[in-house]
């Protein structure tokens, strides 16, 4: 009896062996991203199965690290933060991730100091030969009777 259950393990585990692991990414794309590679001219189909799944090991760990530190902040949405300490706490992924990612963000000004322009602001010097749109539609003076010629070129 213990035999045929011991052939019977072995013949499950061969058989979970023989499954055929389907990566997530389409393999046409991926395919795409490895021949820009000047020096690569054509990839084998083992390849690039391996690099595939290679790739989404390496992003649901990483989703994973991030979400631990998203976590850990007690957070709910991952943000860049988020990805920046979970690299930043591999050794082996910091060495060429790190500088891949954004620089952290500095403190942004609260919402009610980016709503209300202080007095002082006053707009920005146009450029050479601009005008505001308040030049075009300002009334005439009480002094002008009519345009003059000269208002007349301005227009245009």
């Amino acid at each position: 009896m213990a035999a045929i259950e011991e052939q019977r393990e072995i013949e499950e585990d061969e058989e979970e062996d023989r499954e055929v692991l389907r990566p997530l990414f389409p393999i046409g794309r991926v395919k795409k991203i490895v021949k820009m590679d000047r020096d690569i001219k054509k990839v084998n189909s083992e390849a690039l199965h391996l690099i595939t799944l290679s790739t989404q090991l390496f992003i649901e760990r990483l989703t994973q690290r991030a979400r631990a530190a998203a976590v850990e902040k007690k957070r709910k949405v991952i943000k860049v933060d988020h990805l920046r300490s979970a690299v930043r706490n591999h050794p082996p992924t910091s060495d060429f991730l790190l500088d891949c990612l954004p620089k952290p963000a500095q403190t942004k000004p609260s919402s009610a100091a980016r709503r209300r322009p202080s007095p002082d602001d006053a707009p920005p010097p146009l450029p050479p030969g601009a005008r505001r749109i308040d030049d075009f539609f300002s009334r005439p003076s009480a002094g002008k009777q009519g345009t003059s010629e000269d208002d007349a070129a301005n227009v245009c």
